[in-house]
């Protein structure tokens, strides 16, 4: 078989690893201290770095081919193109649910990594699919490179960037994100041979470079953009407000002040418990259940509501859904991602601490009596 002289364009190759990399730190950025945010919210992030992660692996492939030089002409069928830009989101989308619906442990993150390298190779040889008039050849070293390449360096990546999320461990990330993706595009091009193939069938409709560059042209701008978006957050040094209210209140109320009689259910019955007996409150869908030393209670204050009131009797808010009486509080611990408040009571479970408030839950508990950090 007679293979065809191959030439790139350097400028565009370039563009395409620049691509990459701005689509990973965009995506690492926008997936950034979700735990404390709605639920809303938090879906919506999500769907956004899968558009903005898959998409970007996407379009980094064919900038890249958009500089591929042949010396016949070929096209590209859109319908093919198109399926190979909703696969990637898709898969990225599916390591991203796992990352942040799941727990975090060893083996999601590596399962994570993997998915989005599949993400990867499916995106690029479907999008090599998509060619019209010329085929791809491929050779088996070329694959097997490609596939290890991009999955191992995926799942790199994964670990570095959600071991701790700091500034610099989504810079690294970035950086590992940005190489699989690259790597795998050459490598895998770099074992490919091309043919001429006068008669293709078409799944969908011809485009042509022109029409492709177009398309790719626009998503990148949108990249970018949502890069120059998300950068201003570390410009702009973020203050937790709810946090250090807390932290005042601790360090400000004395230990018995503002009592208040907390309206619970118990059997049927109304109760009221002294704020100064509540272990932690945790919520429940519209309203909070009310854990003392020896039993649960239904309240029906939602969450909300039991903040506004609590706050001033020096509870503290360690996680969306939890509000802590720090002077019950035997011991804190503190692992990369989160940490819990544990209690003398025998039977309680431990209270979690989310990441964005690790900082000032540490400081705060460490001015209370008592309190074992570890």
């Amino acid at each position: 078989m007679d293979f065809l002289n191959v030439s790139h364009s350097n400028f565009l190759v370039g563009m395409s690893c620049v691509v990459a990399m701005v689509s990973a730190f965009t995506a690492l950025s926008l997936t950034r201290d979700l735990a404390d945010r709605v639920m809303l919210h938090k879906k919506v992030s999500i769907a956004l770095a899968s558009v903005v992660l898959g998409g970007g692996i996407w379009a980094m492939h064919f900038v890249a081919m958009l500089g591929l030089q042949l010396p016949i002409l070929f096209y590209y069928d859109a319908a093919i193109t198109l399926v190979s830009a909703l696969s990637a989101i898709l898969l990225v989308g599916a390591a991203l649910i796992l990352l942040h619906f799941f727990q975090r442990t060893p083996l999601i993150i590596s399962l994570a990594g993997s998915v989005v390298g599949v993400g990867v190779l499916v995106m690029h040889y479907i999008g090599m699919a998509a060619l019209e008039l010329c085929r791809a050849v491929y050779t088996t070293t070329g694959v097997f490179l490609s596939s290890l390449v991009a999955i191992a360096l995926c799942i790199l990546a994964f670990w570095i960037a959600y071991g701790r999320r700091t500034n610099r461990n989504i810079i690294w990330g970035t950086i590992c994100f940005a190489g699989a993706v690259c790597s795998v595009h050459f490598l895998a091009m770099a074992g490919t041979n091309f043919a001429p193939e006068p008669a293709m069938p078409e799944f969908g409709p011809s485009m042509s470079n022109e029409t492709l560059a177009l398309g790719v042209i626009f998503f990148s701008f949108v990249i970018f953009g949502a890069c120059l978006w998300v950068s201003v957050t570390y410009l702009v040094v973020a203050t937790d407000k709810t946090a250090t209210s807390e932290q005042n209140n601790l360090q400000t109320a004395p230990v018995k002040a503002q009592v208040l009689h907390i309206p619970c259910e118990r059997d049927g019955g109304k109760v009221f418990v002294l704020s100064w007996d509540i272990r932690f409150v945790r919520a429940d869908g519209h309203y909070t259940q009310v854990y003392t030393a020896d039993e649960r209670l239904f309240c029906a204050w939602p969450i909300t509501e039991a903040s506004k009131r609590l706050f001033p009797a020096g509870f503290l808010q360690t996680h969306r859904s939890y509000l802590v009486n720090p002077h019950h509080v035997a011991r804190f611990e503190r692992t990369k991602d989160a940490g819990r408040c544990l209690f003398a009571s025998d039977g309680l479970p431990p209270a979690p601490v989310s990441r964005t408030k690790l900082k000032v839950i540490g400081e705060a508990l460490a001015s209370t009596c008592g309190v074992v950090h570890e």
